[in-house]
């Protein structure tokens, strides 16, 4: 079965930037999408369209296609109590906080008492990223994967 609108793929990846590796899935669970309904970067998604279980390529995916460009001005002091991920706070440490649009990764770049100013780009924005990617699993989604809209399972999302 090759990879189309509405298809469960699990997939390991590892991924780097100028040649240094970010994360890996090897050696744990894979990665679990539901195609088509914009769960991954597009850039990603797009290569994925028509492959199947067992196939291994590489894609390098540009900063439009994956996490935008960086914008300068996009900063937001937030309170402390707000930063999910650590107790105590430094610059350059990245951050999870809950949004109207979800959880986002944040970037902190100056700490206060009770606030701290942050870099809201996604820390991978501005950057070309490669992904070595062997797809592990192609099937169909359930019915309620498609209209909760995201894969269930293993390396999915889990209710």
């Amino acid at each position: 079965m090759s990879i189309g609108k509405d298809s469960v793929v699990q997939f390991h990846y590892t991924l780097t930037e100028a040649g240094t590796e970010l994360e890996s899935t090897k050696g744990g669970d894979p990665m679990a999408y539901l195609h088509g309904h914009q769960n991954i970067i597009s850039g990603l998604e797009q290569a994925m369209a028509g492959k199947a279980e067992g196939d291994t390529f590489s894609v390098t995916v540009a900063p439009a296609d994956a996490y935008g460009e960086r914008k300068d001005d996009l900063t937001q002091r937030i309170p402390l109590k707000h930063l999910q991920g650590a107790k105590k706070w430094r610059p350059g440490m990245v951050a999870w906080v809950e949004t109207d649009q979800g959880q986002r990764q944040v970037t902190v770049t100056k700490v206060g008492k009770f606030n701290a100013d942050c870099d809201l780009n996604h820390p991978l924005a501005g950057k070309t990223l490669t992904f070595d990617v062997e797809i592990v699993e192609v099937r169909a989604a359930t019915d309620e994967e498609k209209a909760h809209g995201h894969a269930h399972g293993v390396g999915g999302h889990h209710h």
